[in-house]
């Protein structure tokens, strides 16, 4: 079976308290996306990655990319790391269903544990197993512009071998910060909610409809209302022209401008991909 490789971005900047707890939030919100979505799946966590093992790869996959805080994901076959034919058999393998004749290839390998072996000896020896199990195809080593890059990663007793990395929105936990109220009235504060969203803050949104049901695939436990007492701001989707309309002094609370400083076009171009699901 598969196993779905979680990493997380910025939250490896923290210090080792805030880290734990963050890390906590992030996996109660992927099980929550997971558990929203209706997909099947096993979470655990070592070190700084989270496994996944769920019975649909694909549908895990578009459920994690929507939770703020995964900063990439990847669709590994899993192996022991303790034997270098292990890991060689398992790229071999790996390699028939995705190169084609003539195509060129390298591999990129890292390493973190006490193994016997350097990031550099994986990288050298799956390299030659795939190109000795592809070698009736003609394929060929490119190290510089490769048509496809396996990646091996070894990590203790376990290692993994893929072709990809998904790029998600990174970012930080929805729950790891504050409360907001947001107002969501057009696609502008749907943008600018979802940016404050992406920061990590939990928000309260009210408007219209459509656009927090939108709002709500990136946050299941998402809010409707338009106060809170525990709310720490407001955000307003306002531009720059129209920040001279609205009142700073009329709220209790510090008012936040997400969208401020862009442009029409870049505002519904992420409106775009929030619409998507991306």
């Amino acid at each position: 079976m598969s196993v779905l490789l979680v990493r997380y971005s910025e939250i490896g900047l923290k210090s080792a308290p805030v880290r734990r707890r963050f890390e906590n939030q992030l996996k109660d919100n992927m099980l929550s996306m997971l558990m929203e979505d209706g997909v099947e799946a096993l979470v655990t966590k070592n070190g700084a990655r989270y496994y996944v093992e769920a019975t649909d790869p694909d549908a895990a996959v578009a459920s994690l990319r929507r939770v703020f805080g995964v900063g990439s994901i990847s669709v590994a076959e899993e192996c022991d790391s303790s034997r270098m034919e292990d890991i060689c058999s398992k790229a071999a393998e790996y390699s028939r269903s995705r190169i084609s004749a003539g195509q060129s290839f390298a591999v990129k390998a890292r390493r973190e544990g006490s193994q016997g072996y350097t990031s550099m000896d994986v990288g050298r020896e799956a390299g030659s197993a795939i190109f000795i199990a592809n070698e009736d195809r003609g394929v060929r080593v490119d190290l510089t512009d490769p048509d496809v890059v396996f990646y091996v990663e070894v990590r203790e007793n376990r290692a993994f071998v893929f072709g990809e990395y998904i790029r998600c929105h990174a970012g930080l936990p929805v729950g790891s910060q504050g409360k907001v109220i947001a107002e969501v009235g057009d696609e502008r504060g749907m943008v600018a909610a979802w940016l404050m969203m992406k920061r990590g803050c939990r928000a309260i949104a009210h408007g219209d409809a459509d656009l927090i049901a939108l709002l709500r695939r990136y946050d299941p436990l998402l809010k409707v209302g338009d106060g809170n007492p525990q709310a720490l701001g407001y955000v307003l989707g306002t531009s720059l022209d129209g920040l001279d309309a609205v009142d700073v002094s009329s709220y209790d609370v510090p008012v936040y401008f997400p969208t401020i400083g862009m442009s029409d076009d870049e505002v519904s171009e992420l409106a775009g991909v929030i619409r998507a699901g991306l």
